[in-house]
């Protein structure tokens, strides 16, 4: 159960491109709080056009909290993520305002909702398989093989995740999969899923990361070292810029692979998050959105 001690947290998650973000700065307004992201992109500084991040403009006022906290060579650390996102959550809690977490990355959402601790790391195991994959073995075949499950949620072009599988699949002996314990609640917690046929808003919002400059502020990270980055570099729409700089694709290619990945990486957002089913599903081009989520808050 729960502790109720701890702050009850609204949750906003569902696909890329739903309306999470439109959503959760309207839920904030009308409940006097404050956003804590669970986008794992959006951790990283300057990754701005390519992840959607809501300018100080669009925020309207209302305080987001966990964002740009790493710079793009930093490999990604859910169980950091972990206790800065519970900290702000906390604080946010204590001060009288209402925590909204918002973001579809389906295991950061878990790693604060939920109460379990992440496998360890063994750095000789996780280097010798990062040089496996960096050499071009198949380790994504080797993945498949033993826990099928876990490929399954996996892109088999993303090297962190399919390392990091491996190594706590030799750590303990078991599946990956099953170093993820079945559900405790660490927050007491409202979730709404938001989702709509996205496919459309994918298109336009790619074009308009183009348009707005999508490819400078790749260049400008580049500078910054984001080819050295094991998981910035593979975030969508980053990974085809740094394509289209390098002259391996051309614009039209890039912007044609980044809706494609996209659609692929929406298809599987849903998979995560439909096999929950604490979630309360609504349409995110319902006129009423607003009110059906202040109704399931009450």
């Amino acid at each position: 159960m729960p502790n109720h001690a701890h702050p009850r947290v609204i949750a906003v998650v569902g696909p890329t491109a739903a309306g999470k973000s439109a959503l959760s700065v309207a839920l904030a307004h009308a409940l006097g709080g404050e956003v804590v992201n669970a986008d794992s992109m959006q951790l990283y500084r300057g990754m701005d056009i390519g992840t959607a991040k809501l300018s100080p403009a669009e925020r309207d006022g209302v305080p987001h909290h966990v964002l740009d906290i790493w710079d793009v060579t930093y490999p990604a650390n859910v169980a950091e993520f972990q206790q800065i996102a519970r900290a702000a959550v906390t604080d946010m809690s204590d001060r009288g305002r209402v925590p909204l977490l918002v973001g579809g990355s389906g295991l950061y959402v878990r790693a604060v909702l939920e109460d379990f601790e992440f496998p360890g790391t063994d750095p000789e195991v996780r280097a010798r398989l990062e040089n496996e994959w960096a050499q071009g073995e198949p380790l994504f075949d080797r993945l498949r093989k033993l826990d099928p499950a876990a490929a399954a949620k996996i892109l088999p072009s993303n090297g962190r995740r399919v390392v990091r599988a491996l190594e706590v699949i030799e750590m303990t002996g078991r599946p990956f999969t099953a170093s993820l314990p079945s559900p405790v609640p660490f927050f007491d917690s409202v979730q709404i899923g938001i989702d709509a046929d996205v496919d459309d808003r994918i298109e336009r919002r790619v074009d308009k990361m183009w348009a707005d400059g999508l490819l400078d502020e790749v260049a400008e990270l580049e500078r910054r070292g984001l080819r050295e980055g094991r998981t910035a570099s593979r975030a969508l729409g980053y990974q085809q810029a740094l394509a289209q700089l390098d002259g391996t694709l051309t614009e039209e290619q890039a912007r044609a692979e980044t809706t494609r990945a996209t659609r692929r990486f929406v298809r599987r957002q849903r998979s995560w998050f439909r096999r929950d089913p604490r979630i309360h599903w609504l349409d995110g081009t319902s006129h009423t959105l607003l009110a059906d989520a202040l109704s399931l808050t009450r």
